[in-house]
């Protein structure tokens, strides 16, 4: 099913790459609305050499690391069973080819920006940054692992946002000089953050509903109606999360309209 440090470290992975590319893609903005293009990633201004590429280390070392966690730390390295791949270990096996993929994205991507070996165009770079969320949206959706009940719904509703970062993706290909569909990726990657960090405190940590309990690593509730409260309480809580982003967008936006736009009118006034 899962563990509270299994949803908390993806969950920290996406939350600061998104809140990130949220506050560039604002300032990119704001700074030069004229020249605005959308970018998949966001290098660290001020910082000289490898260091300006730190989104994308933290990205493959993350990715790798939570990989080396699924593979081998929770199997054991007991891969195989009777000439088959171990089907005590498939959810884990399928965690590691989705984290795959997104070290495999942030790999391509350092090979675009560092060498000459593979020069791609942004919009590529966003389609491929698609096709890692789809790697994810597919897992989750055909999981080998069976979601019922409150867990199933916290499940449908992540489903629901990577299929958001999929979308935004793609529209950051095709409208290359659009402010929102930049905005709406960085906001997608942060939403699927906090929603991971929710379903971790909810399912496995301290904030589980009333009338409902994780035994023998499954969600159970003592009656339907104490299930369905449970999902009201999601959707509340979903919804109280993109409330709380889109007010610290707008904030963000103020911000940095109030810091950079100053700064570009002085500049251009002298």
């Amino acid at each position: 099913m899962g563990s509270f440090p299994g949803h908390a470290l993806p969950g920290t992975l996406f939350l600061c790459v998104g809140l990130w590319h949220i506050w560039c893609s604002i300032v990119r903005y704001i700074s030069n609305p004229q020249t605005f293009r959308v970018r998949v990633w966001n290098p660290v201004s001020g910082l000289d050499g490898r260091l300006r590429y730190l989104e994308l280390y933290l990205i493959a070392i993350g990715a790798f690391a939570d990989m080396c966690v699924e593979l081998l730390y929770s199997t054991h390295l007991k891969f195989f069973t009777n000439g088959i791949l171990n089907p005590h270990h498939m959810n884990d096996f399928e965690h590691g080819g989705m984290l795959l993929m997104f070290f495999i994205y942030s790999v391509i991507i350092l090979l675009s920006e560092q060498t000459s070996y593979l020069p791609l165009p942004e919009g590529a770079l966003c389609f491929i940054a698609s096709t890692a969320f789809c790697a994810e949206y597919l897992l989750f959706y055909f999981h080998s692992t069976t979601h019922k009940g409150l867990e199933g719904h916290y499940h449908l509703l992540l489903v629901l946002l990577v299929a958001f970062c999929i979308l935004s993706s793609v529209a950051g290909a095709l409208m290359p000089t659009s402010f929102a569909a930049d905005l709406s990726n960085g906001i997608a990657l942060a939403l699927q953050g906090l929603w991971f960090y929710q379903s971790a405190f909810t399912l496995y940590g301290p904030s589980m509903p009333n009338g409902c309990r994780l035994k023998e690593n499954e969600v159970s509730c003592i009656s339907p109606d104490h299930e369905i409260r449970g999902q009201l309480l999601a959707n509340f809580q979903l919804f109280s999360i993109v409330f709380g982003l889109m007010v610290g967008v707008v904030g963000s936006y103020g911000f940095a309209a109030k810091k950079y736009g100053q700064a570009e009118t002085i500049s251009s006034q002298g």
